[in-house]
């Protein structure tokens, strides 16, 4: 059998269990569907996986989840979680490259903390359950800071968050302020709420809006967009694209805050919508930036428009800001004919808004001429 079982001094057991008909969901289905595949084979696949972290990341970065406002469906499992597990502690924690992020949480008064001293961090290597039953006493964990301070961790419980594509994002955990050895029975309820929350999580990703602005969702827009670059290329119409980012947007932050970040957000996005046409795609790349696909648009049209935008958003005072305006900047490329997917296009727009922050922000900037030049920015 397949497994790594590391204990503590206390008995508490690290499982690392590469036992595939053990924890199939946590197989990845590229592994799993093939019939062909050992058990062993199987195992190594998901050995591979665990080391692979730039995948891992971007497997992270897909899901277009970290730092999004509370949401009802994880909310419900944390809460049900902590009834039925009876533990003051529960979250859905989400591991980042530096830090450890809570979807949603019980019992925590943080939103993250470093990724060092967190113990999701080792649950992610796993292929199956990580249980602690008494940190104090394991050599790992009796020094961590979360251990002899505030939460004060003495048991602990996580199950890795494995996406379709095999890769540990994160882990939904559970933490109680005394010894404990958890159950099998508690371990199996685990697991199947940890499957709730990867369903939740891969609903989220296909859902069309985003939660904060309304704007499409990022996939959502790729989607669409693509299908309006075919479009254009078949009847040869004009289509062009712009990107749009809040400039300083971190500075923003760090001076007023996210909440007043987040309101920012919320108000550039109705700003821009509000000039736009009903057939015009616009979408919320991520973070700050906004993007747009403007059907039967050249890009002198798409010029006048940008700068409109520009301005309404300049001209606009946020009392989250203490009367203060922000400004934006934004990149324009339009399709060239026959080109029949949106890669080029978006590259261009991006350099063109590289240019334009470069210049000193708050300006539009159109695109340089057509390249085939591929973007590093188009995982969807």
């Amino acid at each position: 059998m397949l497994t790594d079982i590391m204990k503590t001094t206390d008995g508490a057991v690290h499982t690392d269990d590469c036992d595939a008909t053990s924890w199939p969901r946590f197989i990845p289905s590229s592994a799993s569907d093939d019939k062909s595949l050992s058990p062993l084979d199987k195992a190594c696949s998901l050995t591979a996986l665990k080391h692979d972290e730039s995948g891992r990341l971007s497997a992270l970065a897909r899901l277009d989840v970290l730092d999004t406002p509370p949401e009802e469906p994880f909310e419900s499992i944390v809460a049900l979680v902590q009834q039925v597990i009876r533990v003051p502690v529960c979250a859905i924690s989400l591991v980042d490259k530096d830090r450890q992020w809570f979807k949603a949480k019980r019992g925590l008064a943080v939103a993250e903390t470093a990724r060092e001293v967190s113990f999701c961090t080792h649950t992610i290597k796993m292929t199956g359950p990580f249980i602690i039953s008494d940190a104090t006493k394991d050599p790992q964990f009796a020094n961590n800071p979360l251990v002899t301070g505030g939460p004060k961790i003495r048991s602990y419980a996580g199950i890795p968050l494995t996406t379709a594509d095999g890769y540990n994002v994160g882990s939904l955990c559970v933490i109680d302020t005394v010894t404990r050895t958890f159950s099998a029975d508690e371990i199996a309820i685990l697991v199947s709420f940890a499957r709730l929350v990867v369903g939740e999580l891969e609903l989220r990703q296909i859902a069309s809006a985003d939660a904060l602005t309304g704007a499409l969702s990022r996939r959502a827009w790729f989607n669409l967009a693509e299908a309006e670059v075919l479009r254009a290329a078949r009847y040869s119409r004009a289509l062009s694209f712009f990107i749009l980012d809040i400039d300083q947007f971190k500075a923003i932050n760090d001076s007023f805050g996210h909440s007043a970040g987040d309101k920012v957000i919320k108000r550039v996005a109705q700003l821009a919508q509000m000039q736009l046409r009903r057939s015009d795609l616009f979408g919320r790349f991520g973070g700050e930036e906004f993007i747009c696909a403007l059907p039967e648009t050249e890009a002198a049209y798409a010029l006048k428009l940008a700068e409109r935008i520009r301005m309404v958003i300049s001209q606009e005072r946020h009392d989250c800001l203490g009367g203060r305006n922000c400004t934006v900047s934004i990149g324009i490329s339009n399709v060239a004919p026959g080109e029949m997917e949106i890669g080029p296009a978006f590259e261009r727009a991006d350099r063109a808004l590289y240019q334009a922050k470069q210049a000193g922000r708050d300006r539009i900037q159109a695109a340089e001429p057509y390249t085939q030049k591929p973007s590093a920015r188009l995982a969807t």
